[in-house]
């Protein structure tokens, strides 16, 4: 039986890998249009791995700001007849069911948002859960892992095609800003960056070859 746990990985935390699609940058005023979340796991040898990916397609709450610039960009049309959308407050509860239904099956203490310029996200993310009033929010309320700077770090790249590219990941520009592909690409990338730490010895920390490691650099005046 495997004694690696995802629990033990981010100090009781399991993170949740979110982006959403906006009408706009201001996350007071701008509507929130679409939002994924991926759920990630970690198999016996300790990698981690998409095991689920959520998808909500949201509808503007009332009076909110339709940029349409920005609607232009992701190419989003909030009133196509056959868009099957919901309230914020329904896409917020079923995903957080869910996500309460994850962290209890593996002994997780709270959620963490995983996102490429996690700020922006987690941002959206606060300012419609304010605005329908929910008590119970699984997440972290500030802390996050934003894969763009750890792709900068890793590989160089900020930008996610870039990072991805980089990392070996095929990434396709035409399907990008829909909320559910560019979840599943910021979640791989981060699975990968995770996963090839742990190749190269930062996780789980072998205690002999840490100490070898130390000895060395001292035998060498470093």
């Amino acid at each position: 039986m495997s004694n690696h746990e995802i629990k033990d990985r981010f100090r009781g935390f399991l993170p949740i890998v979110i982006d959403v699609e906006t009408a706009g940058f201001n996350q007071k005023t701008d509507a929130l249009l679409e939002m994924a979340a991926s759920i990630l796991r970690m198999d016996e040898n300790g990698d981690l791995y998409i095991h689920e990916t959520l998808e909500f397609l949201i509808k503007p709450f009332e009076g909110a700001n339709l940029e349409k610039a920005a609607l232009d960009f992701t190419g989003i049309d909030p009133f196509a007849p056959d868009r099957q959308d919901m309230p914020e407050e329904e896409a917020l509860n079923q995903m957080f069911a869910k996500v309460r239904k994850e962290l209890k099956s593996v002994n997780c203490k709270r959620a963490i948002l995983v996102g490429h310029n996690a700020a922006f996200d987690h941002g959206f993310l606060n300012a419609a859960i304010e605005r329908v009033d929910i008590k119970r929010n699984p997440f972290h309320p500030f802390s996050s892992f934003d894969t763009a700077s750890l792709a900068g770090l890793v590989y160089g790249q900020t930008v996610l095609a870039k990072a991805c590219e980089a990392a070996a990941i095929s990434f396709s520009n035409a399907e990008a800003h829909s909320a559910k592909y560019d979840t599943e690409k910021t979640a791989e990338l981060f699975c990968e960056m995770v996963n090839r730490l742990k190749r190269l010895g930062g996780w789980p920390l072998i205690e002999n070859e840490a100490e070898d490691d130390m000895a060395s650099i001292f035998h060498s005046g470093k």
